[in-house]
């Protein structure tokens, strides 16, 4: 009888990037609160940001070298404890540039959720299932962006915004301890089936004996091509997550205790956006399409999803505003989950963490350029929010050409 473990170890991933996502998500939901108490400009927030994105991509290849040298278990652990004290540590801040510091060490630990999640997937699903199995657990993004809206007021209302860091940071510990106490590899652990193993490993070319050199890897398409994909569209989700609720705020007058509603909205679509986008490759791959077809129409279709987002220039309604919003979310999470799948379909398990991590490199130093413009036009155009959308809404469909132009048929590189 064949085990279905696969999809508890998915459930796990899924709730490791619910409460990365809570913590990111908690100092956009106080900027209201904060920014009138201690007086921070538009520009001081994105430096904050800019804070948190550099330590990502500079730690983004190591941590993917890291999960690749000692494994899922023991990096994944390492990377949500190094998170969790970061995330606390906001609660004793009191300057803009305590904040950066507190930003920066949440970057560090955040920034092997990817790698280590990716890599799970690669080793615990057949090629079929990684798509809806990545598409579950990116999935976990919107949940934690969809519940820090109702917690962070709650809590900070009743017991001060320092609470609210304490408490989400104290989730992840409890993560850790669940993680350390199940995970294993699928030939070690001891509730997986024989015949659940032989599925998962079904259809698998043999591994490298030892492990791939970055110039290697940066000597192949498919790398380039994945790193393409992240350095064009990642700054559009980093919009969204960090600034959305200060447009809400400035542009409709919401205040932070009726920010719940529209964030749920667009975080509801977002989640629907990762399951059925991951879903989609994998429902053309059942009719018989091949891998390359099925990817590469599924991201099409979610990049023409992420245009009409242009349209929110020309919009006054809230509602309007958060369909709109909600629909470039719900494209962008869909287009996440089979761009993360191209890296299990295009390289060995053993290179996995590190192209997840180089291309986390490219997408978070995009992300932390994008954060120094954005802040400073704000500042200058009295909050033009229009034309930031309008890239955001644009960056999908070019770099869908781009990835079709490196890699035009979904060969396994040659490493």
């Amino acid at each position: 009888m064949r085990t279905n473990i696969r999809w508890i170890i998915c459930g796990l991933l899924f709730f490791a990037t619910t409460v990365n996502y809570m913590d990111r998500q908690v100092l956009g939901i106080l900027k209201p609160m904060l920014e009138r108490d201690m007086r921070w400009s538009e520009t001081d927030f994105s430096h904050m940001v800019f804070a948190f994105q550099l330590a990502y991509a500079l730690m983004m290849p190591e941590a993917g070298r890291l999960i690749d040298r000692v494994g899922v278990r023991t990096g994944y652990a390492i990377a949500a404890a190094i998170w969790s004290v970061a995330s606390m540590s906001h609660a004793l801040a009191r300057t803009a540039f305590q904040f950066m510091l507190a930003r920066f060490g949440l970057g560090l630990g955040e920034s092997a959720n990817f790698p280590a999640a990716i890599k799970a997937v690669a080793e615990w699903f057949p090629e079929k299932e990684r798509a809806l199995a990545t598409g579950i657990l990116n999935s976990g993004s919107n949940v934690g962006a969809m519940v820090a809206p109702l917690l962070v007021p709650f809590v900070a209302l009743r017991l001060g915004w320092q609470s609210v860091f304490l408490v989400t940071g104290g989730l992840d510990l409890v993560w850790i301890a669940v993680w350390l106490s199940y995970f294993r590899n699928p030939a070690q652990h001891p509730d997986v089936s024989k015949t659940e193993l032989a599925y998962i490993q079904s259809g698998e070319p043999p591994e490298p004996a030892h492990r791939i050199a970055y110039l290697r890897l940066l000597g192949t398409r498919q790398a380039w091509a994945f790193a393409v994909g992240k350095f064009m569209t990642d700054p559009a989700w980093w919009f969204y997550l960090f600034w959305i609720p200060t447009f809400l705020n400035r542009s409709y007058h919401l205040r932070i205790d009726q920010l719940g509603p529209p964030l749920i909205a667009i975080y509801i679509a977002a989640d629907v956006g990762s399951i059925l986008g991951g879903g989609l490759s994998t429902a053309f791959m059942s009719r018989g399409f091949g891998a390359n077809a099925a990817r590469k129409l599924s991201m099409l279709v979610c990049a023409l999803g992420a245009m009409p987002v242009i349209a929110i220039f020309w919009t006054r309604n809230l509602w309007t505003a958060v369909v709109l919003i909600s629909m470039a979310a719900a494209a962008h999470q869909g287009w996440s989950a089979n761009l993360y799948t191209l890296v299990s379909d295009l390289f060995p398990r053993k290179a996995v963490g590190s192209v997840v991590g180089l291309g986390g490199l490219a997408g978070a130093m995009s992300g932390t350029l994008s954060a120094l413009f954005i802040g400073p036009w704000l500042d200058a155009s009295h909050r033009a929010y229009g034309p930031i959308f309008a890239i955001a809404g644009s960056a999908y469909i070019l770099a869908f050409c781009a990835i079709q132009a490196l890699t035009p048929r979904l060969e396994r590189a040659s490493v």
